[in-house]
């Protein structure tokens, strides 16, 4: 293990991570959106619309990411719908990531029981009320976990990200090693950078976890 290689690859890593960042951070936001319209959706059973919805979570959850990148990257050209690379692998990481989201939300709302609609509806509260003020916040923090282990499972998945020749982490270690072949270094760089990552995104999802468990059962 060469010390001096890896405080020379330190800056390039650094570039690469912002990287990941940025497309982690936009593809999970846009999830958690798309999440918790298609849980709504399939919850309020509109026709059509609750199928196309399912449709859409069985074919996200059922094919891998890759070759969803390769489709909107490569295949949308052909149908003159030009995408950026990173722009690409936003939208992959938030249509992969929106299905699995549309389930955890999905799951966090059964849980309401009716009683809490009943109850709401009682004291006059319209159906968007009941469902901004009483159903949602109740069914987000049921899901936490869920939501949690999608959004780490997200930011994992931009190791793939690289077959659209963005600069993330797996892009710059494999050009590292390819042209360097500085192997070791490159893969303690690759490590060390995700857990930089990953680990606070634990660390605040459990502390999350326990507030929201206070919240609801401390009382």
């Amino acid at each position: 293990m060469q010390l001096d290689v890896i405080e020379r690859y330190l800056p390039l890593y650094g570039q690469a991570a912002l990287v990941t960042l940025q497309i982690s951070l936009l593809g999970i936001v846009l999830a958690l959106a798309v999440g918790l319209v298609g849980a709504l959706l399939r919850e309020a059973r509109v026709p059509v619309l609750s199928q196309l919805v399912a449709v859409y979570v069985e074919v996200a959850r059922n094919t891998p990411l890759i070759v969803q990148l390769f489709f909107i990257y490569f295949g949308l050209p052909k149908a003159g719908v030009l995408l950026s690379a990173t722009t690409s692998a936003v939208v992959g990481l938030a249509f992969l990531g929106g299905a699995y989201m549309t389930e955890a939300f999905r799951s966090g709302l059964e849980s309401v029981g009716r009683i809490q609609w009943e109850s709401a509806t009682s004291l006059g509260m319209g159906r968007g009320q009941v469902l901004r003020n009483v159903v949602v916040p109740q069914a987000v923090s049921r899901c936490m976990p869920a939501l949690v282990a999608n959004t780490i499972f997200l930011v994992k998945e931009t190791s793939v990200v690289s077959v659209v020749a963005l600069p993330d982490l797996v892009f710059r270690a494999k050009e590292l090693i390819g042209r360097e072949y500085n192997t070791p270094e490159a893969l303690v760089l690759l490590v060390a950078f995700y857990l930089l990552i990953l680990l606070p995104i634990s660390l605040l999802g459990r502390w999350l976890e326990g507030r929201v468990r206070h919240a609801e059962f401390g009382n």
